[in-house]
């Protein structure tokens, strides 16, 4: 069995996230809605055995995604575990594709597409960008010139991750493949797997950010792979103006979430680990937008 995470908060399209799950997984599922701080209507209630949502409690006005993972994770009847954003669409047979190519020590993400959520199909591309296959980490230092291939990053040095078009077309031939990080909009994994690499943690993370980047470096610094399997898709919304963030999060918890992230793994705080963090970044070198210097620069604030 599969058991699927989807947390939201006061997400517009959770219903059809639902419903586009059961109707193209082929295996045995379970999925668990995690209603962080709201209630929708009614209507938008997905009634299925295989649907179970999961609440916390409405106004405290905190955000509960790594909670409500756990809590998943602990309840539910699944040898493998997902979460999936709740704006998302999916391929048919998804579930059985990502079991058929796992391994124990893996954590997978399938190619990401981009999903137009008003009509619920693959966006039309306007240009010819392509999928997103792969992810990089993005130097935590702003360079003198912002790059255009990079959005603006913290005024503070920060682990985020940013699409990796150049990979993606150098390795389309390679079915499944090492990307350096993920995104965090859907992961899968055996459940053991996540209880070794102690997957959501509380202290330090706190909010809603740095997920992609926590699963990432765990599973690659304690031996494991983080792969990207082309032989399924899914589409991911970009909110962006159009729809909004749709929750309110203050600055200050995203603030000390991405700081508390950059010292752990710049410092190599992690316990678990066989590798420090500088073996990631030569693992996957060269890397865009980073100096041949960027061991002088990366600690320098740390």
């Amino acid at each position: 069995m599969l058991s699927i995470a989807i947390p939201s908060r006061n997400e517009k399209f959770l219903k059809q996230t639902i419903l586009d799950v059961l109707a193209n997984a082929t295996g045995e599922i379970e999925i668990f809605p995690v209603l962080d701080g709201y209630e929708p209507p009614a209507e938008e209630i997905v009634v299925d055995p295989r649907v179970h949502y999961l609440r916390f409690p409405l106004g405290d006005g905190q955000c509960h995604k790594r909670q409500g993972i756990n809590m998943v994770v602990d309840i539910c009847k699944g040898e493998y575990v997902m979460s999936l954003d709740a704006h998302c669409m999916v391929a048919k047979g998804f579930d059985e594709q990502l079991v058929k190519d796992h391994q124990p020590n893996w954590v997978q993400v399938p190619r990401r597409h981009r999903l137009d959520a008003d009509n619920w199909c693959l966006q039309v591309q306007s240009d010819n960008r392509p999928p997103i296959d792969y992810e990089y980490i993005m130097f935590p230092y702003q360079p003198t010139t912002n790059s255009p291939k990079e959005p603006k990053r913290d005024s503070y040095p920060a682990l985020h991750n940013f699409k990796w078009d150049a990979r993606t077309l150098a390795r389309l031939d390679i079915p499944v493949d090492e990307t350096m990080t993920i995104q965090g909009s859907f992961w899968f994994m055996t459940k053991d797997w996540f209880h070794k690499m102690d997957l959501m943690e509380i202290k330090g993370f706190s909010g809603w950010g740095q997920e992609g980047e926590e699963i990432s470096f765990k599973t690659w610094l304690a031996g494991g792979k983080v792969m990207t399997n082309k032989n399924t898709w899914y589409a991911h919304l970009h909110k962006g103006k159009h729809y909004g963030r749709m929750y309110f999060m203050s600055k200050e918890s995203i603030t000390n979430c991405n700081t508390y992230s950059y010292d752990f793994w710049i410092n190599n705080r992690w316990d678990k680990r066989i590798h420090d963090f500088d073996w990631l970044i030569q693992k996957f070198w060269p890397i865009p937008n980073w100096p041949d210097n960027w061991k002088e620069q990366i600690w320098k604030k740390a």
